[in-house]
């Protein structure tokens, strides 16, 4: 086969891209069409800002260390080893858990909304689709209205269309411009954690920003303990206390500042939870008790948002990609497209046999040969640039029909049609 094939001109581009179906098959994670990042082979995804996750990481493992090095060791010394140990480890301990909380909250889908391969169809879209907000009432390039009515809780509330995942957004829906993904109930963009907060992973970010703040206050009573031990130890003013435990000073300083960022991030937090409200919801919309559609009540909204069953992901980014047929268009002379033979692929099995059909090579051979004329290729106006001519076209065809042991009854079909093309 080598051999037929080396006094052959080299397939085209788009027929190369049927070939390229023999490669391994790719995943999901592979093929992703958002700004994500993945590792562990698809198994953890983080947003595009995924480096700011090693500064969180730094900015809360640092001061511990100091804290459990320094701090502990000062007051196992004047306690006489009696809480020094235990401080350390209660300290360690909590890192490690608001360390496990950061990872959940950044490295797993946030509630990602698979965006469709096509738009909707315009028929399904209903009834309730609305024009209102489109110029002189017209749909856009799609065809498609910008919003539609949706009724929750008794409320008729408008979702939008997504030009770039092509679908409507469900309601609380919202596309993140950074990660470029339609994320369910999205909250916002975390730059912190490097991943959109969704609803998914809202309640680990909510447990990680309280438990942060839990943990700053945790070190800076205890900096304060040690500030206070010296002061009677030594009988000195504060000034003084600081001078002999600067790691103190400077931690008490530290987790002054970083309580009032992670504290009232916490204490707005609890406010959405218990009006049921999203930041992006917040800011936008600026509910009240009267227009929010999902407040159930205090309660309600607490058990709904901190206690119910974290849904299961839509994507799966470990599978792999199913690719039914691989598409190539080849242009005649006057503009014409041709349609592809068509190829059986078992990309999920792994196998790498192609079925091309010979009655499909004739059938594309015939669309040659009626819009063109394979004799007449030679008269192909020259100024046509970056268009293939007939004589180019059906080489590559000859090629395919080598590839695939159709040779010989390929090469009678274009006798036959010569015979008739000089013999009218």
């Amino acid at each position: 086969m080598e051999g037929r094939m080396q006094g052959k001109a080299p397939l085209s581009d788009s027929n190369r891209r049927i070939m390229d179906a023999d490669a391994p098959p790719r995943r999901v994670y592979q093929a992703w069409k958002g700004s994500n990042i993945f590792f562990l082979g698809g198994r953890l995804i983080f947003g595009p800002d995924v480096r700011s996750l090693l500064l969180t990481v730094c900015l809360i493992v640092i001061p511990v260390i100091l804290f459990a090095a320094v701090i502990s060791g000062q007051l196992a010394h004047e306690y006489h080893n009696q809480i020094g140990g235990w401080v350390a480890s209660v300290a360690i301990i909590f890192t490690a858990y608001i360390i496990v909380l950061l990872l959940l909250t950044s490295g797993r889908d946030p509630g990602i909304i698979p965006r469709n391969a096509h738009p909707p169809e315009p028929e399904d879209v209903g009834e309730s689709s609305n024009l209102s907000e489109w110029p002189g009432g017209q749909h856009g390039s799609t065809g498609l209205p910008l919003t539609k009515d949706v009724l929750v809780n008794g409320v008729l509330v408008k979702v939008k269309y997504c030009h770039t995942c092509m679908l409507y957004r469900p309601p609380r829906c919202s596309h993140c411009s950074i990660c470029n993904n339609c994320v369910e109930r999205f909250d916002h963009h975390c730059p912190w954690v490097g991943q959109c907060i969704g609803k998914r992973n809202y309640r680990f970010f909510f447990m990680f920003v309280s438990s942060t703040t839990l943990l700053c206050v945790y070190v800076f009573a205890f900096c304060w303990v040690d500030l206070r031990i010296i002061m009677d130890t030594h009988r000195c003013k504060l000034g003084r206390a600081i001078m002999k435990s600067p790691v103190s000073g400077i931690l008490i300083l530290y987790t002054f500042i970083a309580v009032w960022f992670v504290g009232g991030l916490t204490s707005f937090h609890l406010y959405l939870i218990s009006t049921n409200q999203t930041t992006y919801e917040n800011f936008r919309y600026r509910y009240d008790r009267k227009t929010n559609p999902h407040n159930r009540g205090l309660v309600q909204n607490f058990i709904e948002i901190l206690c119910s069953r974290i849904p299961s992901s839509r994507n799966n980014f470990r599978a792999k990609v199913k690719e039914d047929s691989a598409t190539f268009t080849s242009s005649l002379g006057m503009g014409r497209a041709i349609s592809p033979p068509k190829m059986s692929v078992d990309l999920e099995m792994g196998m790498k046999r192609q079925t091309v059909a010979m009655e499909e090579l004739e059938d594309l051979h015939s669309q040659i040969g009626s819009a063109m004329g394979l004799e007449r290729c030679g008269t192909e106006p020259p100024h046509i640039v970056g268009r293939k001519g007939c004589s180019e076209i059906a080489t590559d065809i000859e090629a395919f029909a080598e590839e695939f042991g159709l040779e010989q009854r390929f090469t009678e079909r274009k006798k036959i049609e010569q015979r008739t093309s000089h013999n009218p």
